[in-house]
């Protein structure tokens, strides 16, 4: 899995929080709890409420029950690659694995890496039952409580899972990799895989900061591959950070609920070896980007947008001794952030926040060779699709089905504007997806936080606009709305807030600005 809703730059700059996109360690803090409120009741209400289909059709669940178990066998055309030593690194209970990793030195002194992103499109044909299906959700939604898989179990967990011991077929995109950290060539194919070692994010991090040993399955020749692909992610971050690509670091937080309906926030940090994923996954979602356009197909790309709230970040920038530029600029940027990073590590997930905030959300777009594209703003490029994870993410198996219409030199599957209607609703159904996974853990936030009505809080604003104004709580990192002294309140302000009331079944979390910057406000 990746990613991928607090903001952060993993394959792209949004992605849910209920299951750590970039892999990350988890501290536990329990603050409340309630015997009445049903938060799984209350995400399938959200579900529901925000138009997605939280229980799959009877049509879906024949069609999946009569999907043929993968035969191992190499058809013409096909690479053989079951031999080579790959891995997958996910969170610890993930089973719906996307991809694959791999890395090989080469003679010249460069370094292949190979990504095997699951074969989706083989078992959900385009215009089956169980497409339509992915088609109307179009993502996964991680509420924390509960998952909701675009695709059914059967699918995403198992025949079109890369799980450990499994046989399977994928879409191998490989990169060389100088060592500059540019990356010399590319290229895209259909390849048989099998997935050696199925490793945990946390686990794999402790490990390469030399505090955790690896499962039994992390074999010398697999531990040999995790140093030299981490070894070449740390490259490939070095250049994107040199073109202007932001590091950001949000604070994530995930409701979970006990047998005795007690509820925990767990706050979720990214690893190392969550970064080392996020870095080959940008990689290869550029290196598709740009074999989809040589081979003259339409895509669809993956868009940020420049921040319309620049000029807030210059200020922001401007109270901390540094002045951006007028316009735009994600380098500047970028530096900006490096240097804040290394000046208070202790705020800059704040700072991060607020950047997240004023930058805004991503978005679909459709694409032909040779137009002008917005470009995404985050990563400081102007190619970039979504293809690593195609069990989660409708967009990621269109473009599966572009690319192997393009392998097979047959026309495109979508046309232009099919391919622009599918953008859009994929960019509608992932901010409705952030709205489902807002709102249950606002409710789950609500109900641990039950017990400490009349308490003061260090908080950050994360937003003002015509609903209201909300904040962030530095500990515990909950979100509720400023009912009083919210006047002339901005996006990054630090203030104290009192908690006045919480509403699990609303997922209200109401405060009072008690003051602002150390003065009464």
């Amino acid at each position: 899995m990746e990613t991928p809703p607090t903001y952060q730059i993993c394959a792209e700059l949004a992605r849910p929080t209920a299951v750590p996109a970039c892999g990350g360690s988890r501290r536990q803090a329990r603050y409340g709890m309630s015997k009445s409120f049903d938060l799984r009741a209350a995400a399938h209400q959200a579900m529901l409420d925000n138009g997605f289909i939280p229980d799959v059709p009877a049509q879906v669940t024949a069609e999946v029950a009569a999907a043929i178990e993968p035969n191992g066998a190499v058809a013409a055309g096909v690479f053989d690659l079951r031999d080579l030593p790959w891995s997958s690194i996910d969170n610890d209970n993930s089973r719906d694995l996307d991809q694959l990793e791999i890395a090989e030195k080469l003679p010249d002194g460069t370094v292949r890496v190979r990504v095997a992103i699951a074969d989706v499109d083989t078992t959900v044909p385009k215009d089956s039952a169980t497409d339509r299906f992915a088609s109307a959700n179009s993502t996964s939604v991680y509420t924390g409580i509960i998952t909701y898989p675009m695709l059914p179990d059967r699918l995403s967990t198992n025949l079109t899972s890369l799980g450990q011991d499994d046989d399977r077929m994928s879409v191998v995109i490989e990169f060389v990799v100088a060592a500059d950290g540019s990356i010399v060539s590319h290229n895209v194919y259909m390849a048989r895989v099998f997935n050696h070692a199925k490793l945990a994010y946390n686990n794999v991090g402790a490990w390469l900061d030399g505090s955790a040993s690896l499962p039994a399955s992390g074999t010398p020749v697999i531990q040999d591959q995790l140093r030299l692909q981490d070894s070449v992610a740390q490259t490939l971050r070095a250049v994107r950070a040199r073109n202007g690509a932001l590091d950001l670091e949000t604070i994530e937080a995930e409701p979970v609920v006990h047998p005795d309906n007690s509820v925990d926030v767990e706050l979720v940090q990214k690893s190392r070896a969550g970064r080392l994923i996020e870095d080959f996954m940008i990689a290869a979602n550029v290196a598709m980007a740009r074999f989809l356009d040589e081979h003259n197909s339409p895509t669809i790309r993956r868009i940020v947008r420049s921040p319309e709230r620049w000029n807030r970040i210059v200020a922001l920038a401007a109270k901390l001794g540094t002045t951006l530029p007028g316009q735009p600029d994600s380098l500047a940027l970028s530096e900006f952030l490096v240097a804040r990073r290394n000046a208070d590590p202790d705020h800059f997930a704040d700072l991060s926040l607020t950047v997240v905030k004023l930058i805004g959300p991503g978005e679909y777009a459709a694409h032909v060779p040779g137009e002008t594209d917005v470009g995404h703003f985050g990563l400081a490029t102007n190619d970039y699709t979504h293809s690593t994870a195609p069990n989660r993410r409708f967009a990621d198996l269109v473009t599966q089905r572009l690319l192997k219409a393009a392998l097979a030199g047959k026309p495109s599957p979508y046309t232009r504007d099919e391919l622009a209607a599918v953008a859009a609703h994929c960019t509608e159904r992932e901010d409705s997806a952030r709205k489902v996974e807002r709102q249950v853990r606002k409710s789950a936030a609500a109900v641990s936080m039950s017990s400490h009505v009349g308490e003061d809080f260090d908080a950050i604003v994360t937003g003002v606009n015509p609903n209201g104004t909300f904040v962030r709580l530095i500990h515990p990192p909950v979100e509720g709305r400023v009912m009083r002294g919210e006047a002339n309140l901005d996006v990054g302000d630090r203030i104290r807030v009192r908690l006045l009331s919480t509403d699990p079944t609303r997922g209200f979390i109401d405060f009072s600005a008690e003051s602002r910057n150390g003065a009464a406000h």
